[in-house]
């Protein structure tokens, strides 16, 4: 289980010192597949570092270009959480049924049974195909997906090749408000960063493994193997531990190297967020006070910019 611990780590540093951690923990918990919590979070503290200063090394992209292809990345797994269950159904062919509680028909699949409304895709294959293709380091192909985005929610109404987006309930992003396909500001933001990444010379971009998919098709198998949809309170507990866990993480890697390019996705995924809360604040998720929600999406912001300006700092100084 200690090499678990290891995949927090770049490759180059697994190569060179991972004998020697292994050795180490073993040397120091013996008889135990797992070393103590705190020993856990502070590896894992080391191991983000150890990528984020690898990141910055890394010379072949300048920081907002990186930040702008995070940030992109950040917007499509957005738009993708609340069609995980659909998009599983559609890719096994299983009829929801009655599990689809947040359809506006059960079965609007070409081989459900019975008087159902027929659509050809679900929405989410959009935000999924974006996604893909930004992992490979390709935003040529993810800017035509996040513009039939905004098309597919500009002229949601009387079309079947999506339906209705595949979703007339809310789609619910974390301590966020409820976003739908027809509010354009996230699939706009999205198509203008990838408009960004494609005209910025995308050999440059960093093309990351299609093994990052692996949470990805996780996540797909819960909302849908399981029928969790995304206003259960479990998927929203759930998507707020992962979103506290990126925070830290952002925070970590510009606190270890004074690197402004965490900020980016941060502020995108702040901006797109709060935007929904201040425009339809009736259709707001009451788990939470509105200002308590606005302090936690706009607090990040300037904790990572004051991180960043403080290891610059302590770089001049030494």
């Amino acid at each position: 289980m200690n090499r678990l611990l290891l995949a927090a780590y770049p490759e180059p540093y697994r190569s060179r010192q991972g004998e020697e951690v292994l050795a180490c923990l073993s040397e120091a918990y013996p008889g135990r597949s797992w070393p103590p919590p705190r020993e856990v979070a502070a590896l894992v503290r080391a191991g983000v570092q150890a990528r984020a200063r690898a990141v910055v090394d890394d010379t072949a992209r300048p920081w907002w270009l990186d930040g702008i292809h995070l940030a992109a990345l950040a917007l499509a797994a957005l738009a993708l959480v609340p069609y995980m269950q659909d998009v599983w159904h559609w890719a096994l062919h299983i009829d929801p049924g009655q599990h689809a509680i947040a359809f506006r028909f059960s079965g609007w699949y070409p081989w459900s049974e019975g008087p159902t409304r027929i659509r050809l895709l679900p929405y989410g294959l959009l935000p999924l195909g974006c996604l893909i293709a930004l992992l490979r380091g390709r935003p040529w192909i993810a800017l035509p997906a996040a513009a039939a985005m905004i098309w597919a929610g500009a002229t949601s109404h009387g079309r079947t090749l999506f339906g209705d987006e595949g979703k007339a309930g809310l789609g619910y992003y974390g301590l966020g408000s409820p976003i739908t396909a027809r509010d354009l500001v996230l699939s706009g933001a999205l198509c203008a960063a990838c408009a960004v990444l494609a005209l910025c010379r995308p050999s440059r971009l960093r093309r990351r493994s299609y093994r990052w998919l692996a949470p990805v098709v996780l996540a797909m198998y819960v909302a849908g193997g399981l029928h969790i949809i995304s206003v259960s309170p479990a998927f929203q507990r759930g998507l707020f531990v992962l979103e506290v866990a990126a925070l830290i993480a952002a925070w970590v890697a510009t606190a270890a190297t004074g690197d402004h390019r965490w900020l980016i996705p941060v502020a995108a995924v702040a901006i797109v967020r709060t935007q929904a809360i201040v425009v339809r604040p009736d259709a707001f998720m009451q788990s939470f006070p509105d200002l308590v929600v606005l302090i936690l999406l706009i607090a990040p912001l300037p904790a990572l910019a004051i991180a960043a300006q403080r290891r610059q700092g302590q770089a001049l100084a030494e």
